[in-house]
């Protein structure tokens, strides 16, 4: 009676074992790797200690007083300037190099240059609005304002300048479909 106990205990281990291998081996096999999944919340609200920025060079201290939805901006103007330099490097890569139009070069010196200058000014003018008692709330839903303001331009200037490279690698592709047609004959 032991032996049978003992048969089945081994064989349930080794059943165990071999089927974790063999998942594992699968999983391996395909490219992919098992574990937990994590599931990531989009909609839950950004934590500055864990906001990374991709392209953007900006001050944590300075985007203390910014809401939410300005925060999630910034983070999709982030991602927009990360897709347009990747752009431009495989331009370079394939030995083109693009002349710098003048809404290219303004659009860069608002993102380094003008934009965290204005993120500055609006914490400055946050921390007076609190050490002064919150008495110039008028001024405070300005400064958001403008900041929302200058916020929506770039994020539209993006959008603009990613269009027109989408439109212009399209024309390229039409071209290059043309000429190979036009050689078929």
């Amino acid at each position: 009676m032991s032996i049978l106990i003992g048969i089945g205990i081994v064989t349930t281990v080794t059943t165990f074992y071999l089927g974790k291998k063999g998942w594992h081996a699968l999983h391996k096999a395909v490219g992919i790797s098992p574990g937990v999944l994590t599931y990531q919340d989009y909609d839950a609200p950004l934590s500055l200690s864990k906001l990374s920025w991709q392209q953007l060079n900006l001050h944590k201290k300075h985007l203390k007083d910014l809401s939410e939805p300005q925060l999630r901006q910034l983070k999709r103007i982030d991602e927009k300037v990360t897709r347009y330099q990747a752009y431009q490097k495989s331009l370079q890569a394939q030995h083109k190099t693009p002349a710098v139009t003048e809404q290219q070069f303004v659009l860069n010196k608002m993102l380094h240059t003008r934009l965290p200058e204005m993120l500055a000014s609006h914490h400055h003018l946050a921390n007076i609005n609190i050490s002064t008692d919150n008495a110039d709330n008028e001024k405070k839903a300005e400064a958001n304002q403008l900041l929302q303001q200058v916020f929506n331009n770039i994020e539209q200037r993006l959008d603009r300048l990613l269009e027109q490279m989408e439109s212009q690698q399209l024309q390229e592709l039409r071209v290059m479909r043309n000429y190979i047609n036009s050689h078929d004959s």
